[in-house]
């Protein structure tokens, strides 16, 4: 009876002993603690990431209780990721016609005199306003120079089109674009096209995208009257931010037609001079 009574006690004893170090193991040290909640406080994806991976190295007993911790600031983040772009989206769905829009103008000018007089002047106008799924752009171009009193080019381009993204990278487009260029034989040029595109590239620092598709144009030429045809268009617009203040633009189009076909390539570096200003060649 009292051997009884002792391998009891002992079994007691020894299973107090292991429900203690099961809860000294469960129990995360507080300096451990204080570090996760701290990097947990910055809001710092990447910082969390790394003091949590330390922490996992270092206390491999505490591994739950340490993804645990983890969890609830992934999910945390999450559902202010998942607030902000629900309030993004209103904004965008709630805003007028004239809202949204951003983009950039271009002035140039030119003056030289002597055996010769001439003075020329280019603006452009680029605007984009980007929904949802819709994206929409305006671009306006003049190009205009007068030699000895005598206008010797004369330039003038308005085109919108609006596309729409069907799928990640793919969209749909429109374009309505019109022309107007003595110098080239014609006082007016409609083209209209619509088609599919492809955003090949689409990051922060490089944006590559090319469409395709059939276009009907109108040429009012000078001389020989109206010509109507259809063709097919080709366009790419490329954008590269290679360093911090400098960036390469490339944008280029061709209508492909029976006669007349027409090849276009602008080529552009941009030096970034402040927030607002940049110089363009």
């Amino acid at each position: 009876m009292a051997v009884g009574l002792v391998r009891s006690a002992v079994c007691g004893a020894t299973f107090a002993c292991i429900a203690a170090a099961s809860a000294a193991q469960a129990e995360l040290p507080a300096p451990v603690h204080a570090m996760i909640e701290a990097a947990i406080a910055t809001n710092d994806a990447q910082k969390v990431s790394t003091v949590v991976e330390l922490a996992r190295q270092t206390n491999p007993d505490d591994v739950a209780q340490i993804n645990a911790l983890h969890q609830d600031f992934v999910s945390a983040q999450q559902r202010l990721t998942d607030q902000e772009q629900a309030a993004k989206e209103k904004r965008i769905r709630s805003a007028g016609l004239f809202a949204n829009w951003s983009g950039k103008g271009e002035i140039g000018a030119a003056r030289s005199t002597g055996n010769s007089s001439e003075t020329g002047l280019t603006a452009a106008l680029a605007l984009t306003r980007t929904g949802i799924n819709w994206r929409h752009k305006l671009l306006a171009k003049a190009d205009y120079q007068r030699s000895n009193g005598l206008t010797t080019r004369e330039q003038f381009l308005l085109a919108y089109e609006p596309n729409y993204t069907i799928d990640d990278g793919v969209f749909a487009y429109a374009l309505t674009q019109y022309e107007r260029d003595r110098f080239q034989g014609y006082a007016s040029r409609i083209s209209l096209s619509s088609g599919l595109g492809y955003r090949l590239i689409d990051s922060k620092a490089m944006h590559l995208s090319i469409k395709a598709g059939p276009a009907w144009r109108r040429t009012d030429l000078i001389f020989d009257g109206t010509q109507s045809s259809l063709a097919g268009l080709a366009a790419l617009d490329f954008d590269w931010q290679f360093a911090t203040n400098l960036k390469l633009t490339e944008d280029a189009s061709a209508y492909i037609q029976s006669a007349n076909s027409s090849f276009n390539s602008t080529t552009g570096l941009e030096a970034k001079l402040n927030d607002n200003l940049a110089a363009r060649i």
